[in-house]
């Protein structure tokens, strides 16, 4: 697991893609595929998947990048773009940037 600090340049991408229970699997499959393609992308840091537990058909993607500029450039390469619309018909995603900041008060390691 990376060290983010509240201090470097790190963002982290957050993003919860919801599909249908039907279309869950092949939402999956092409989440898989797109974090391989971006785990070979400069600046690409790691990425977790979540799985929401219970009745909610949600994902959660976790990717931290090294910056915002490497993270926009890969989301901006054309073959990631291109496979965008290849998403099950019922997902839906919400993609969010954030940056680390400190809580005062707690040691940020």
């Amino acid at each position: 697991m990376p060290n983010i600090r509240a201090d470097n340049q790190t963002v982290t991408q957050i993003t919860v893609i919801e599909a249908e229970p039907e279309q869950q699997q092949e939402a999956l499959s092409l989440m898989t595929e797109r974090a391989h393609f971006m785990s070979r992308q400069p600046g690409f840091i790691s990425t977790q998947l979540h799985r929401a537990i219970g009745e909610s058909p949600a994902y959660l993607n976790y990717a931290v990048w090294e910056s915002t500029a490497a993270f926009r450039a890969a989301f901006a390469n054309p073959e990631f773009r291109s496979k965008l619309s290849s998403y099950p018909s019922s997902a839906v995603a919400s993609p969010h940037l954030f940056q680390k900041v400190a809580i005062p008060g707690i040691c940020v390691a």
